[in-house]
This record gives C-alpha cells, structure tokens and sequence, in this order.
C-alpha cells in the first residue's frame, strides 16, 4: 500500500478575487512549493471568526500559515516565501543593493501605485451601476497616468524591473497592472509595459492567477 502523501505545510487563506491574495498564490506556484487554500474574506466570511482573528488582527486576506508560524501582509509573505522556498538568488536577490531595489519597487506598488488605482476598480466592480461616482473613476485614472508612464520608462531598458532576471518585484507590480488593464477605460498607451507584461502572462505560474477575470 502507498503511504499517504504528507499535509503541505503552507496553508493560505483567502479568495482569489483579492489582488493581495493573488500575488501570494502566484508566488507560490512560482517557487512549486505544495500549500492548501480556504476562500475566506467577503462573501467567503472567517475573517472576522476569533479564530482568525487571533491569527490575523487586522481581519483581512491574506493569512499563511507555514507550520506553527503565521503572517500577514502580501508583500511580506512574497518576500519571505522568496526567501524561504525559492532556489537561492531567484526570486530573493543575494545582493544586498539588487535585494533592496526589489524591495522599493514592491513598496512602491503597496503605497503608491495600488492607492491610486484601486478606487476606479472598486467604483467599476465592487460599487453598483447606479452609486457609482464618475468624479472618482477620473481621478483614480489621472492618478495612475503618471505611473504608467514612469514604470514605461523604466521598463523601456529592461526585461523585468530589475533587469534580465524575474524576481519578486515583479509578482505585485504584474498583479496591480493586470488589474487596471482590466478595467473598462481607455487602454494606456505604454508598449514597455504592455511587452512586459506579455511576457508576466506567459509565466506557467501566472495560470490560475492572472488568467481569471476580475471581481
């Protein structure tokens, strides 16, 4: 008789329409690491059950739990899955300034890039039709132009955003850009991004991910 495969370790909650909960399962498919995922947040619930609540104080998604230890926060658990379970100098740079520049760039799309997109996705699919507020679609737009122009830039003179390499900077910049490129508005004109981001689709780790629709 064949011995029962072992319980991954890695578990994660949450649902796959959370952009925040995306980047983990992305990252996770990336390393090949096996976990188990329980939806929860919305219409899912748990979040506010003691029980996660004690694990997760803030009561959002997403919540991993490698063995006995938990963490929260997206960009913290990509990071220490990047340096956990990835081969070494893949996904977590070695060196230390390349290290930092992912780091900066993963901040960047946690403080500036999702806050200004992030209200016209939530007017677009979370708001309904007839309490939608167009003033704050606009706004959410002429903030992200800026952006897209900047991280065009960037990329006009690179693969990926640190260079010839993917790492974890990439998975929650990718994750924000294929979110508002999904978005019902004009299609931003910036071929850097859009060849990067071609090549992010193309990634077998992004299956499952980057190819549902949003919600």
């Amino acid at each position: 008789m064949n011995a029962a495969a072992p319980t991954p370790r890695l578990h994660l909650w949450g649902r796959l329409s959370s952009i925040n909960v995306r980047k983990v399962v992305w990252a996770l498919q990336e390393i090949g690491v096996p976990f188990t995922r329980t939806d929860a947040g919305l219409a899912y619930g748990v979040v506010n059950d003691a029980a996660y609540a004690a694990q997760n104080p803030n009561r959002l998604v997403p919540l991993l739990q490698d063995g006995d230890y938990t963490l929260w926060e997206s960009n913290v658990i990509v990071r220490y899955l990047s340096a956990r379970y990835a081969p070494v100098d893949t996904l977590y740079p070695s060196d230390l300034q390349r290290r930092f520049d992912a780091e900066r760039w993963m901040d960047w799309q946690q403080t500036t890039l999702n806050p200004a997109g992030s209200p016209a996705f939530k007017q677009l699919f979370r708001t309904p039709p007839d309490q939608r507020q167009p003033a704050l679609i606009e706004a959410s737009r002429a903030a992200m132009a800026p952006l897209i122009d900047l991280l065009n830039t960037h990329l006009a003179t690179r693969t990926w955003l640190l260079g010839e390499r993917f790492t974890m900077a990439d998975i929650p910049v990718a994750c924000d850009v294929h979110r508002w490129w999904g978005l019902p508005l004009p299609a931003p004109q910036a071929p850097h991004v859009q060849r990067w981001f071609n090549a992010i689709l193309a990634r077998p780790a992004t299956r499952g991910v980057l190819d549902l629709p949003l919600s």
